[in-house]
């Protein structure tokens, strides 16, 4: 609030959590539970409207070890989810789909994808449902701007990962068609996964056109 922001958020303490700022008004709360399972209590979603523009803020599971139960609870919120966009794009309002996904798409999204072929953040499985979702009609920011460059998010705390940049790109901008004509800018905060007892994540952003 000193900072000039008015937020809604739903967390679970230690554990997960999303949340949704604004320097314009208080965002407009749509949802705070991604819709096909009434008995899942993880806070992993939220969405609200903030000045005209539909944002679904997410932090999707993780799922490791794969295979497993965690794998399975990854792939079905990924199917929710994928549901859930799909009638979102049906609405025709400027949305977008922001979080943590927990997957690298391709192999230029992670440093020596050979060392990655069996975690849930780079299974086929992941990559296809990550696929799936964009083919409905999402933009990647980065990727429109950037389609070939090695940029990455998040570095882990072991074996000096930031310092050598053996980083992984999971953290996504999806933007409907009406967002994606007005995509101006995106990209990565690098130089804030150096600061002290920060964290593992770099700050993405995207810019867009009035």
């Amino acid at each position: 609030k000193n900072a000039g922001y008015q937020a809604i958020w739903h967390g679970q303490k230690s554990w997960n959590g999303v949340a949704i700022l604004s320097r314009i008004g208080k965002p407009e709360e749509v949802r705070n539970a991604l819709p096909g399972d009434p008995e899942d209590e993880q806070s992993r979603y939220i969405e609200a409207t903030v000045n005209g523009v539909l944002i679904g803020c997410l932090y999707l599971p993780n799922g490791n070890p794969a295979p497993g139960p965690k794998f399975d609870y990854k792939l079905s919120w990924f199917e929710r989810l994928a549901k859930h966009a799909a009638t979102l794009l049906e609405l025709g309002k400027p949305s977008v789909l922001t979080g943590d996904f927990n997957v690298m798409p391709t192999e230029i999204d992670v440093y020596k994808p050979e060392r990655w072929v069996d975690d849930a953040l780079f299974r086929p499985e992941s990559r296809l449902a990550f696929k799936n979702l964009v083919d409905q009609g999402w933009t990647d920011a980065i990727r429109k701007l950037y389609p070939d460059e090695i940029i990455y998010t998040f570095w882990d705390y072991f074996r000096d990962a930031y310092g050598r940049n053996a980083g992984l790109r999971i953290d996504h901008f999806l933007l409907s068609p009406a967002l994606s004509k007005r995509l101006v800018a995106a990209g990565v905060d690098r130089n804030v996964r150096g600061w002290e007892k920060t964290s593992d994540h770099g700050p993405v952003w995207i810019e867009l056109a009035d």
